[in-house]
């Protein structure tokens, strides 16, 4: 997880991805995107869906179910079954009530209490989660039933007291902490409140709202609290009666002109084309058909042998988009022109091949300089100061992973006999045995260092260094290629549409074993932001191009990503970035080094994006009996 710097909250990188992908699925809109804010609500023009704040809570059944029920109230409910001009009109009459923060608050519980019940009808396996819902909240109600009562918050008091009486298991609940004036005018509404049991639509939410409100204006002065927040934003931009007809909708002709045609000189024909077959009869399926959505043209009025009914808005089914081109030989199988085509779409699309969340970043090579002999007096202290932990670490590496298998050597004039014995007919100096396949010297793994280089580094680059030091001497004693590259991000330069990150290479694969150049690893220093979802997927294309077997990627990193733009969803973003790659056989171990202590949150953090395959280390001496049962697990699943 990952604290949020302003508000200090959490980012749960499983429970926002499984958000995101109901919020997509079940408004059938792949543009939609879940976002945690303060409040529910959904938005079509920022394609935004989120989620309030208020479900985040240590409890992770309550947090689940919480975060889940705004987004079925949002992307089912609000989405299809609320009426966008009632509310808009609800609104702009709200401006003139004495208590127009009650009202909005007031009809949106209504609202969001019918909606619920129109929900668990159509997707029954939604009551579990609507259940822990109701539940924390009439714990919450009641807390702050409590508390208002303290404050004399009186139309606040009221306020609990009406969802907790919407919401009771018994027909008169009692409510001893309740002021005398709250319980009489909470009776003098039941049969308002009662009556909302049977709204059908949202102007009879508004309704009651609305009478209530009135009701109760002269004898309350309006709330100081936020309960719930209005369901809609920016409901002033649409025009449709639902937001599913925002979603649906296309837009009229540009022009308005039609074709004077002359029906004595045209020729009809009217033919039926019908291709049939008993193997696929099927009475009951679905007809479809083809319909172009033209914003420029003709009317004209030429009619078919049949007609369809629609109207203007009506839905696109299909689109259709083709390319042509000069063919270069007779041959057609060669289908140049669809190649064509593919290659054309893949240009139009504007998702990146390193996510979304990094279309606009790009990576910039930086090479490392000659070491100084500052660098060199400094890593010859560090040298010294591991070599003990050098040693067990570069044997439990040995012991732990497989060394390369040399290919059989064949036709040699001594050894094993071999099957094929034609040699000794046709040649006059017949070589026909071999050798079997023997260990190499050289183990069969290949490692990226990948080392965070952003200024919240700042007190643990030491450390940092020292492990990748350590490392890099294992690893060279073994001779195991490796590569070692600091990562990070220019933020005085980076802007919306160009996010420049920098790679700093201090060690290629082929250098890192014959060179004795390891002071270049003195060159790290902490730099400004950090993207790690986008320099994780730079390094894995860079592994998987390798032959090695097994191929290991070390994250040296604090577990914060903080980059433009890049804040909330950096979290969710680099955790992508760890699972693509361990897809494509590559074993991702994010590296923590303290420097004397590790807290909850630091633990959290790692563990929220690598999940068991971390290491949280407090010093570099404790790096030998961390690594080894890491990697023996590792291993056990590759081998």
């Amino acid at each position: 997880m990952k604290y949020n710097r302003w508000d200090d909250s959490k980012v749960d990188t499983n429970l926002f991805l499984q958000l995101q992908d109901l919020t997509t699925i079940l408004s059938d809109n792949q543009d939609l995107k879940f976002e945690y804010k303060y409040g529910s609500f959904i938005d079509l023009i920022d394609d935004e869906v989120t989620g309030s704040h208020f479900w985040d809570v240590n409890n992770q059944t309550i947090k689940e179910s919480g975060y889940k029920t705004d987004v079925f109230l949002r992307s089912i409910g609000t989405l299809q079954h609320s009426h966008v001009p009632t509310l808009k009109g609800f609104l702009e009459n709200n401006v003139e009530s004495s208590l127009p923060k009650f009202t909005i608050q007031f009809m949106t519980l209504l609202e969001d209490l019918r909606l619920e019940e129109i929900i668990t009808k159509v997707r029954p396996g939604t009551k579990k989660d609507f259940s822990v819902r109701r539940n924390y909240l009439k714990h919450h109600f009641q807390t702050e039933l409590t508390a208002n009562v303290t404050r004399s918050n009186r139309l606040d008091e009221l306020f609990c007291l009406i969802y907790l009486l919407l919401q009771a298991d018994s027909p008169d609940p009692v409510f001893p902490r309740a002021n005398e004036q709250q319980l009489n005018s909470l009776e003098e509404l039941k049969p308002l409140l009662y009556s909302s049991f049977e709204a059908k639509s949202t102007a009879d939410s508004i309704r009651i709202a609305e009478q209530v409100a009135v009701q109760l204006g002269e004898q309350y002065r309006d709330m100081t609290h936020d309960y719930f927040t209005f369901p809609i934003s920016q409901i002033e931009k649409y025009e449709r009666n639902t937001l599913f007809d925002e979603l649906t909708r296309t837009d009229d002709l540009a022009n308005e002109d039609i074709e004077d045609v002359d029906d004595e000189n045209n020729e009809y024909i009217d033919e039926q084309f019908s291709s049939w077959h008993r193997e696929n009869q099927n009475s009951d399926r679905k007809q479809t058909f083809l319909q172009f959505d033209l914003e420029v043209g003709t009317k004209t009025n030429i009619m078919g042998g049949g007609t369809r009914e629609t109207e203007d808005a009506d839905q696109a089914m299909g689109t259709i988009q083709g390319a042509s081109g000069q063919s270069e030989k007779n041959d057609y199988s060669e289908l140049e022109s669809l190649e064509k085509q593919a290659g054309t779409k893949g240009k139009q699309t504007t998702e990146s091949a390193y996510g979304e969340e990094n279309k606009d970043a790009v990576a910039i090579d930086k090479r490392a300089t000659a070491p100084s002999w500052d660098d060199e007096q400094a890593y010859q202290e560090t040298v010294h100061s591991i070599e003990t932990y050098k040693r067990k670490l570069a044997t439990t590496i040995e012991k732990t992973l497989e060394h390369k298998k040399n290919e059989p050597r064949r036709d040699l004039l001594f050894g094993r006999l071999s099957h094929n014995l034609l040699p000794v007919v046709i040649d006059e100096n017949p070589r026909v045995f071999y050798k079997k396949n023997q260990e190499s010297k050289n183990i069969d793994a290949v490692f990226t260092l990948l080392v965070d280089c952003s200024a919240s580094m700042h007190n643990k680059m030491d450390e940092t260094k020292r492990g990748i030091v350590l490392f890099h001497e294992a690893l060279k004693q073994l001779r195991i290629p490796h590569s070692i590259v600091g990562f990070w991000e220019d933020a005085n330069d980076a802007k919306d549409t160009y996010q420049p990150n920098y790679f700093h290479r201090i060690h290629s694969y082929t250098d890192s074993v014959y060179q004795n150049d390891g002071a270049k690893i003195m060159q790290l220093e902490p730099e400004e932001d950090n993207r790690d979802g986008f320099s994780i997927r730079v390094m894995t294309k860079e592994l998987a191009a390798r032959r090695e077997k097994n191929k290991f990627l070390l994250v040296f990193s604090d577990g914060e990503p903080a980059a433009w733009n890049y804040d909330q969803n950096g979290i969710v973003d680099t955790n992508l970035a760890v699972s693509e790659a361990r897809k494509k056989g590559i074993d991702v171990i994010g590296m923590f080094l303290a420097d004397g202590g590790i807290d909850e949150r630091e633990d959290e953090t790692m563990k929220n994006i690598y999940g068991k395959e971390r290491l949280m280390i407090p010093s570099v001496s404790e790096l030998p009996e961390h690594v080894a049962p890491l990697l023996k697990r590792l291993l056990l699943r590759v081998v």
